[in-house]
C-alpha cells in the first residue's frame, strides 16, 4: 500500500519535475553559433549547466547601462522576432546587450507547462547580471518579450534585484497559475516598467492591459507606464523601428 501511494504521488509530482529542454538548447546553438554576424556567443553557467547567450557591445562604447534580453517561448536569444532588433539596435543606440538562452520545451508544449521551467530562471539570470557586471556595466534593465516577459517578471519579485529598470513587450500571464502571474507579479516591482504591447496582440495580453495598469497602480509604481503600439501585432513584425523607438526613447528618459 506504502509503495503504491508513493508512486501515486511521484506521478502527480511529475509536472512540477519538468526541466528544460537542454537537447533542443543544443540544437539551437549549433544552428546558431556558426552563423552570428552581430555579436558574440557567450557561455555562462547556472545549475551547474552551460547555456549560451549573444553578447553585443555598444556602439560608441557605453557601458553606463546594459539590457539582458529574454525571449519568448521555445526560441533561442538570436530569434528575429523582437529580441534581434532589440539586441542589435539597442547596442547600436549606446547599451550593451545580452541575449539569453532560456529555459525552453518541446515545440508542441503548452504554455502552462513552462510553469515549473520558472525555477530555472533566476540561475540563468543571475548569470548574465554578473557577466554583465563584470564588463563594468552599472546598470542593469531587463526587457523580455512573451513568455521572456513573465520569466523577467517572476525573477523580479524574487526579493532584492540588481535590476534597475523591467521592459516587457507582449507580457500576458495567467491567474489561475501562480508562477505565471503577472498581474500579481507587479503589485510586488517597484522599478520603472514599461509595459508594452500591440492593438493587434494575442488575446492573452489584451485582456489584462487593464489588470496589469491597476496592479502597478497598487504596487504605487509611478514609475510604471503601458504604450500600445497600433497596428502591430505579438511579435510586431513588420514595426521594428517603432518598437526600438519606443523602447530605447523610453530608457533614455529613466
Amino acid at each position: 500500500m506504502r509503495l503504491a501511494l508513493l508512486l501515486v504521488l511521484l506521478l502527480l509530482a511529475a509536472p512540477n519535475l519538468r526541466a528544460s529542454d537542454l537537447a533542443k538548447e543544443q540544437r539551437w546553438a549549433d544552428q546558431i553559433v556558426g552563423m552570428l554576424i552581430d555579436g558574440d556567443a557567450v557561455w555562462l553557467e547556472a545549475n551547474g549547466q552551460r547555456f549560451l547567450t549573444i553578447y553585443t557591445e555598444a556602439q560608441p562604447g557605453n557601458l553606463k547601462r546594459g539590457v539582458i534580453l529574454m525571449h519568448g517561448i521555445g526560441v533561442h536569444p538570436h530569434w528575429d522576432k523582437v529580441i534581434y532588433p532589440l539586441r542589435t539596435g539597442l547596442a547600436e543606440r549606446g547599451m550593451p546587450t545580452l541575449s539569453l538562452q532560456m529555459p525552453i520545451l518541446r515545440n508542441e508544449a503548452e504554455a502552462i507547462e513552462y510553469a515549473p521551467l520558472m525555477a530555472e530562471v533566476d540561475p540563468r539570470v543571475d548569470a548574465g547580471i554578473r557577466f554583465l557586471k563584470a564588463k563594468g556595466v552599472q546598470q542593469i534593465v531587463i526587457a523580455g518579450h512573451s513568455m521572456g516577459a513573465t520569466m523577467a517578471a517572476h525573477y523580479l519579485t524574487g526579493g532584492a534585484r540588481d535590476v534597475t529598470a523591467f521592459v516587457a513587450v507582449g507580457m500576458g500571464g495567467r491567474a489561475d497559475e501562480p508562477r505565471m502571474d503577472t498581474v500579481s507579479f507587479l503589485r510586488k516591482i517597484h522599478i520603472p516598467v514599461l509595459d508594452l504591447y500591440g492593438s493587434n496582440d494575442l488575446p492573452q495580453v489584451l485582456k489584462s492591459v487593464e489588470q496589469r495598469a491597476a496592479a502597478a497602480r497598487a504596487a504605487g509604481n509611478t514609475a510604471y507606464r503601458q504604450i500600445r503600439v497600433e497596428g502591430a501585432d505579438h511579435f510586431f513584425d513588420g514595426k521594428n523601428d517603432t518598437l526600438l523607438n519606443t523602447v530605447s526613447d523610453w530608457l533614455a528618459a529613466l
